[in-house]
């Protein structure tokens, strides 16, 4: 009986790793996980997958979710307000951290007996080199997949619908939006084929959050869209890795032909944080203008030729780890070539992403020109 107890308690552990009927994936980090057949309860590492989950679930895409990290609230609250505006029952939803890695609670989400955590290779929710995290989580019966919209976000946003797709039993969704996505996609990258002519491109990050100049992407994030949409990101070349900072000095000697600035301010924050750009779902085309049109009056960006000549634009900053970068990807490629894709219609693109793949209405603006 002894003996028999034994050999129970050594193979429960693998009971729990490898539940009856599980679906064997391999995730974006490249970890091959067993998930159960059938998952009921998630935890996100990011707010913000709500959108990726709502393109599989797309009547009630909160209702699978039993906790969640707080950066979506902190980091984008026009979008999360939208969202809660339409799932009031988000705000049941058991935070288990803030917006950083570090503040992810695992005793907190082992209470909320999840069948599956969510988390992204790199950004707010624990990254695959969280391995105590993970050990725990794993040996509490509780599989861990990692998805990417973020650092190689062109490359692994198809990916990582279609692992939701298959974790969630949502296949049929998952091809669906990866058909379109590839589709408009192609309308890009087909047309720069024979391009031998890139403009010279500067993406100045997250305008207005400090009064230090310039914090910018490299090879990674949006950094990524400027150079699959046909242009030249200066940044890749002076900044090792993804995000870093390039000095106004260095950009007046070395002039781009394009100035982006992504924007993180919203029309109900505009009195408290009127240095930054506005976009988002609460922003009209005008004042999304007026708000670029002031940040580019400061001292040494607007001695910038690009900005002087017109050539200077904004970005609502959330592309950047959205599955939804496709559209930034197609109005980049209309800045930087506007003949070659001056039939190009990426707002059709994005209000058609929504429409399609979405439970909250399309509002607001997401890009704007300085002209």
């Amino acid at each position: 009986m002894g003996k028999t107890l034994l050999i129970l308690g050594l193979l429960l552990p693998l009971a729990y790793a490898r539940p009856v009927g599980a679906v064997e994936v391999t995730d974006i980090a490249g970890r091959h996980v067993a998930v159960p057949a059938k998952v009921e309860r998630v935890i996100l590492g990011e707010g913000r997958y709500l959108p990726a989950l709502a393109i599989l679930d797309r009547d009630d895409p909160v209702r699978r979710v039993v906790g969640m990290m707080g950066e979506f609230a902190l980091l984008d609250p026009a979008s999360y307000q939208a969202w809660l505006q339409r799932f009031p029952e988000l705000a049941e939803v058991t935070p288990v951290g803030q917006a950083g890695p570090d503040s992810f609670g695992a005793e907190k989400a082992l209470a909320l007996a999840p069948d599956l955590a969510i988390f992204g290779i790199e950004g707010h929710s624990p990254s695959p080199k969280a391995k105590e995290l993970l050990d725990q989580l794993e040996a509490s019966g509780v599989p861990v997949i990692f998805v990417d919209f973020r650092k190689d976000p062109l490359v692994n946003t198809p990916r990582s619908v279609e692992l939701l797709g298959e974790v969630l039993g949502r296949q049929r969704e998952a091809a669906e939006f990866v058909e379109y996505y590839r589709s408009q996609m192609d309308l890009v990258t087909s047309r720069l084929a024979g391009v031998t002519t890139r403009p010279k491109v500067f993406v100045e990050a997250r305008v207005g959050l400090s009064d230090e100049c310039c914090a910018t992407m490299g090879n990674g994030m949006i950094g990524r869209f400027i150079e699959q949409a046909g242009g030249f990101n200066i940044a890749t070349a002076l900044v090792p890795g993804v995000s870093g900072t390039v000095n106004l000095e260095y950009l007046l000697a070395n002039q781009p032909d394009i100035y982006l600035a992504t924007a993180i301010g919203s029309t109900a924050g505009a009195g408290k944080m009127p240095k930054r750009v506005a976009l988002g779902p609460d922003v009209e085309p005008d004042f999304a203008r007026e708000t670029l049109a002031r940040s580019l009056k400061r001292p040494g960006i607007a001695d910038l030729d690009a900005v002087a000549s017109g050539r200077a634009h904004a970005i609502w900053h959330h592309f950047y780890n959205s599955p939804f970068n496709v559209a930034a990807v197609q109005i980049f490629a209309k800045w930087f070539h506007p003949d070659l894709f001056a039939d190009l219609d990426p707002e059709g693109t994005l209000r058609s992403l929504y429409r399609r793949f979405q439970p909250v209405a399309y509002s607001g603006t997401y890009w704007v020109d300085l002209k």
